[in-house]
């Protein structure tokens, strides 16, 4: 018989650690998105880590902005940015205040709340593509700017909560190059902190980063 998830709150101190413990450790968690509408919980199956001024691909390599103020606060809250000008990714931020590292959720399985997930992913093909990559996990849960700086950890009703879940056994975890990301950052070698579960249908596909053409 297989065990049930875990649901117990994830404490703050899960996150103040370095971004490179926190990242493989969150595969296997439950994300839950309480709305209005019901709540969707979602199973972590991809993750990737940025270590703020000691990372080229991070945010805040270049230091503290408005975009990205809540990367240098307190570990367990949530970082969302907007991108390309349409859509919206979600991170959890890690380490001690200042640090500005975090990880960026980038794929899950929707355990719960599939109905009100299909609602907003009407292209998803099936359940699976429901939050394969960052923008569509964070459209599938209705994440967006408004929920920037929430803590994830805080007692009682949250519209984001982590729970501890089933972690995922270690000869399970794979690790690689960060999917889209330019220049150093982009370098596998160097950081190879993409973190996926093995094998499972919901982990979105590599793709390297190619530079926009500008328009003439």
């Amino acid at each position: 018989m297989i065990a049930s998830p875990d649901r117990t709150p994830l404490p703050r101190e899960f996150f103040d650690r370095p971004v490179l413990q926190v990242a493989p450790d969150l595969l296997g968690r439950l994300l839950v998105r309480s709305t209005p509408d019901g709540p969707i919980t979602l199973r972590l199956t991809e993750v990737e880590a940025y270590d703020g001024p000691n990372d080229p691909g991070s945010h805040a390599f270049r230091g503290r902005t408005a975009r990205n103020d809540v990367m240098f606060g307190p570990p367990g809250h949530v970082y969302v940015y907007f991108t390309y000008g349409m859509w919206f990714c979600m991170n959890l931020v890690c380490g001690p205040p200042g640090t500005a590292s975090a990880v960026l959720l980038r794929a899950g399985e929707i355990v719960e709340g599939a109905e009100l997930a299909r609602t907003r992913r009407l292209s998803a093909r099936n359940d699976k593509e429901l939050a394969k990559g960052p923008a569509r996990l964070a459209t599938a849960l209705g994440v967006d700017r408004a929920l920037d700086g929430t803590d994830a950890c805080a007692l009682g009703e949250t519209p984001l909560k982590i729970l501890s879940g089933t972690p995922v056994a270690s000869d399970q975890v794979r690790n690689g190059p960060r999917t889209g990301v330019a220049g150093e950052g982009g370098n596998g070698e160097v950081h190879p902190w993409r973190f996926w579960v093995a094998n499972d249908p919901t982990v979105s596909p590599y793709r390297a980063h190619v530079p926009r053409r500008r328009r003439s």
